[in-house]
């Protein structure tokens, strides 16, 4: 019985990370530890929104797999969101949310854009 009154409360914080919710999102500011982006939902295009990162939010390279067609987690970038990148203006990327839904615990940067491939001219 005293593993069960053990076991319980630690699933529950398992759990509580888990819930967290994970979306696509075109990142269009960062101000300090506030990121302003748009969520990404097919063929639509949501509605702008500013959260705060956490302290330990782990922001990240992504690269996509061909396998699993999705994004994966790769590298940190160096800075953070301090790194210039974020300073270019719209960042694709993947943003996993804490389970209240009111910081930001990670960004992956990287996805598809939708610029024009380029043609091999030869002439």
């Amino acid at each position: 019985m005293r593993r069960i009154v053990i076991a319980a409360p630690l699933l529950l914080v398992a759990f509580g990370v888990a819930l967290g919710e994970d979306f696509r999102a075109v990142i269009h500011k960062v101000d300090g530890d506030k990121v302003t982006f748009t969520k990404q939902k097919k063929g639509e295009k949501g509605e702008e929104m500013t959260l705060t990162v956490a302290a330990s939010a782990k922001i990240l390279k992504g690269k996509f797999d061909k396998e699993t067609k999705k994004l994966v987690a790769g590298e940190a970038i160096e800075g953070g969101l301090k790194n210039e990148l974020f300073s270019k203006g719209k960042v694709p990327a993947r943003i996993t949310t804490s389970d209240d839904g009111k910081s930001i615990t990670q960004i992956v940067v990287g996805g598809r854009g939708k610029g024009k491939k380029k043609k091999n001219n030869t002439d």
